[in-house]
């Protein structure tokens, strides 16, 4: 009796284990040929709700990419963006309803990708996806990559954001119509700000926060000035999220009434479009001789 117990427990637990690896081979299998209709063949139609669950998720940041509609425009990108496509898996393997792909991708960058004008350029890159399958139609997806090689050899500097010459751009169109609650809003709360050295408004460098900004700079100009005006401003994107503003200075000083024209250049350092650090340069000496008149 208790030969043929555990004879039939053997016999299901080989039926539950070739069960689930028959699962694991029939969600490969259509893992496969969806993935290779959708890039290889251009198929977008294939991301349905017969291939996909109707809340596919795609891992993502900053924030996921849920539902086959949004699913489907955010994969348009890669074949309107890419003439030439090969895409290949190395290697792939699963357990239970979860799989693992290890994969490459081939292709010419002629079209616009996420916005990034067309640069002609091939690339050649490798990554992993970590998928989850829900009653044979893909679930989930997570994707492993090196984002910074893609836009390398897309020719694209991936410490450059163009946002952010905008962002500076309205800091100074603000500033100039006096709306200082709107300069605020753009700064971080862990704001480093430097005046330039020998400045006269140096004397608090550096500037910790909005408020220390706004107090030992912005206040202390309104109350010495008759008016302090920038002019000739030019913007220019440079690497690691930074912004370079060239132009002049030009004010008036309420003691004396002297004027002052002088050149000045301002470097700005933005993180998820916020300013976290200021650096001026001016010159002083022009400065320091007209408050002395």
């Amino acid at each position: 009796m208790k030969t043929s117990l555990k004879l039939l427990l053997c016999l299901l637990l080989f039926c539950a284990l070739s069960c689930e690896d028959a699962q694991v081979k029939k969600n490969i299998t259509t893992y496969n040929n969806v993935w290779d209709g959708i890039v290889n063949d251009g198929n977008l139609d294939l991301i349905n709700d017969t291939n996909f669950d109707t809340n596919i998720t795609m891992v993502y940041s900053p924030e996921n990419v849920v539902g086959i509609e949004d699913f489907k425009a955010y994969y348009s990108n890669f074949i309107t963006g890419f003439s030439e496509r090969e895409f290949t898996v190395e290697n792939i393997f699963g357990h239970g309803d979860q799989l693992v792909k290890h994969w490459r991708f081939k292709g010419k960058h002629t079209g616009e990708f996420f916005g990034m004008p067309a640069s002609g350029k091939p690339v050649d890159l490798t990554g992993v996806t970590i998928a989850k399958m829900k009653d044979g139609k893909i679930a989930q997806e997570q994707d492993f990559m090196d984002n910074m090689v893609f836009m390398s050899q897309m020719g694209i500097d991936p410490f450059l954001n163009p946002n952010n010459v905008n962002t500076v751009r309205q800091l100074y169109n603000d500033f100039a119509n006096g709306n200082i609650e709107a300069v605020g809003a753009v700064m971080d709360e862990n704001l480093v700000w430097n005046e330039a050295e020998n400045f006269p408004l140096a004397d608090g460098n550096p500037y910790k926060g909005f408020k220390a900004v706004l107090d030992g700079v912005f206040s202390r100009i309104m109350s010495d000035w008759d008016y302090w005006k920038l002019s000739d401003l030019e913007f220019h994107e440079m690497t690691n999220y930074k912004v370079l503003a060239t132009g002049r200075y030009e004010a008036k000083y309420k003691k004396n009434g002297a004027k002052m024209n002088l050149q000045m250049a301002h470097l700005w350092t933005l993180k998820d479009g916020k300013i976290i650090s200021f650096q001026q340069y001016a010159d002083t000496k022009g400065i320091a001789d007209v408050m002395a008149k």
